[in-house]
Order: C-alpha cells, then structure tokens, then sequence
C-alpha cells in the first residue's frame, strides 16, 4: 500500500490538467490557413489532392473530406494553403466543415458546435458511447482508444466507451461503412435506446474519405439518420475527440 502510494506521489497527476488549453506542436496538421490573395488560381492543390477536398471559388478546403496529408501545403508555389496546430475542429454542421481562411482558429471554434438544450439535458453530466468501426483502418479506433487512457482521460468527464449498444446513449462511427458492415451498424443503431445521439469521428466516417464512391461502400445509414456532431481528422486526434465531446455537451 505505501509502495503504490509512493509511486503515485512520485508520478504525480498523468492526465492533461486542462484539456481546453492543451496544445499540440507540429508537425501536427489541424485547422488550415488560406490565404486567397496569394492564390494564383494555378489548381496544382486541387489537382493533387487525392480526395478532392480543396475548392478554387474561393479556396477552401473541406475538413469532412481532407486527409491532412499535406501535400496542398507542400506543393502550393504560391504559400497559399497551410496547416496550423489548433486540434479543435469538432462541428455540429456539416457545412460548417468547408473552410475558406477567412476564420481563425478562436473563430471557427465559436460557432463550430451548437450545444442543443436537449443534449446537455440528458446527457451534460454522464455521456455512454457504443463505437462502431464499419471497415475501419483502425487508425481512428486507435485515437478513440488512446482518448480514455491516463493522459486525455475522457472519462473524468463523464464520457466513456461501452461494450453494448444497449449499454449507450449513441453510437460513434469510425470508417467509410461497408456493405458488409450496414447491417452490423443498423443493429447496433436500432438496439441503442432512446433518445441517442449519433457521431462521426474520422475522416472516412464523414465522407467516404479515400474509399468515397466505392462499390464496397453502403453509407445509407447516414440518409436516414441524423447526425449530431461531425470529429475530422485522419485519424482523429484525442484532444479533438475530447474537445469536441466537451463542448457538444455544453461544458
């Protein structure tokens, strides 16, 4: 008992103090900076952006779609796309994803996620998560995994992930949604009681990502049902995760 108390003074506290003013440095990819002015409407980033997410009238890059592989920034000749650190990019909107530089991180964020009255009703103080990977790389699961461990530490907030739908108050979706994983998500979407909440975490899950158009692909699911909150990135980082999760239940 004393070793292990011993060891906990020594160690001190492992999780983030406050998630909120966490940062994280390059060479991490989060928001982009556009600046239109310098854009010389050349169409090398839309070229070579392999799943079509940069748009010229004007410039600006869908966060749903991108892949944050960089290569805009890298082979833009006229600096006129880049990367900033800022991790924050959790939105309730779809449309809201699509950003063209005219807003800064602090700016985005402010109207990034719209905390409804009826989410921080039932679920501001204890959030259950059912994650489901439909065809999944296993990256994302890998972030949404390391979201819970001693450094991030989600569930402090209240917010954990489950091993039953039935267990849950939603159900988080990483991957693109194969035809072989419709049905699976279906199920585990109809055996979440009600009311539940649905969340889109990664890439792959908002957009199809680098799978988008695919034969193997069924995303029905996401016809006819709604979404709550939309987590870019590829993978998604535990700091947007949590963030996100944060502000979707109004803290």
């Amino acid at each position: 008992m004393f070793e292990t108390l011993k060891i906990r003074k020594n160690q001190g506290a492992q999780a983030i103090p406050d998630i909120t003013k966490a940062e994280i440095r390059k060479p991490f990819r989060g928001l982009p900076y556009l600046d239109g002015s310098r854009c010389g409407r050349c169409e090398i980033c839309r070229e070579i952006c392999p799943v079509g997410a940069i748009s010229l009238k004007p410039l600006a890059i869908d966060l749903g779609k991108c892949i944050f592989c960089g290569d805009c920034q890298r082979l833009c000749p006229k600096g006129a796309v880049s990367f900033t650190n800022f991790f924050k990019m959790a939105s309730t909107s779809r449309d809201y994803l699509v950003v063209d530089g005219r807003k800064t991180g602090e700016e985005y964020l402010e109207n990034a996620v719209n905390a409804r009255r009826e989410i921080t009703r039932m679920f501001g103080s204890s959030l259950k998560l059912r994650q489901v990977s439909a065809a999944g790389c296993n990256g994302c699961e890998w972030e949404l995994n390391a979201s819970g461990n001693p450094n991030f530490d989600m569930g402090r907030f209240g917010i954990d992930i489950v091993a039953s739908p039935r267990h849950a108050d939603g159900i988080l979706i990483t991957g693109p949604i194969s035809e072989n994983m419709a049905p699976a998500l279906e199920d585990a979407y109809m055996s979440t009681p009600d009311p539940k909440v649905v969340i889109l975490a990664g890439t792959c899950a908002i957009s199809g990502g680098v799978f988008e158009g695919s034969p193997a692909l069924n995303r029905e699911f996401l016809k006819n049902h709604p979404v709550d909150l939309y987590i870019p990135g590829c993978p998604v980082h535990p700091l947007t995760v949590v963030n996100g999760l944060i502000r979707f239940l109004g803290r």
